[in-house]
């Protein structure tokens, strides 16, 4: 499909091109995709060894969450990190039973985390500043076999 001002062209597959013109139809333009605005940041979040079935059964998610949240001792806005990711997974995102994801602010032990490959471990753990398409994935190591 192309885009000449107000006139929409398309193939219908078969090779023939019609455009709205002839089709008044069709003079709508498509809506376009939301986009994250620029107070907006898109993580990727991966579950693994059975972490899924706490979170809807879906193994993957994208998510928008603010770029800056407001900080807890002078309220000033700083970069959104782990720490606040893991609370709204825990608030947004998961389904059922707690216990098995959260310890705390964090997650519990025997769950592996890794961000854009990494183990958060070498990242800073809750303290690491999430950026725009950041992916990060939860994988348990206590699952059976």
């Amino acid at each position: 499909m192309t885009r000449s001002d107000d006139i929409i062209i398309t193939s219908n597959g078969l090779g023939y091109i019609t455009n709205s013109a002839s089709h008044p139809e069709s003079l709508v333009k498509p809506p376009m995709a939301p986009t994250a605005g620029e107070d907006t940041i898109e993580i990727k979040i991966e579950f693994g060894g059975g972490l899924h079935l706490l979170f809807s059964s879906q193994p993957t998610h994208k998510i928008n969450i603010p770029r800056n949240i407001p900080n807890s001792e002078d309220g000033q806005p700083q970069p959104v990190n782990m720490r606040y990711l893991v609370k709204w997974m825990k608030s947004n995102l998961l389904s059922e039973r707690e216990e098995m994801f959260g310890d705390g602010d964090g997650v519990r032990p025997g769950i592996l985390v890794l961000i854009n490959d990494a183990d958060w471990e070498l990242e800073g753990e809750l303290e690491y500043e999430l950026r725009d398409r950041d992916e990060v994935v939860f994988i348990s190591t206590l699952h059976g076999g």
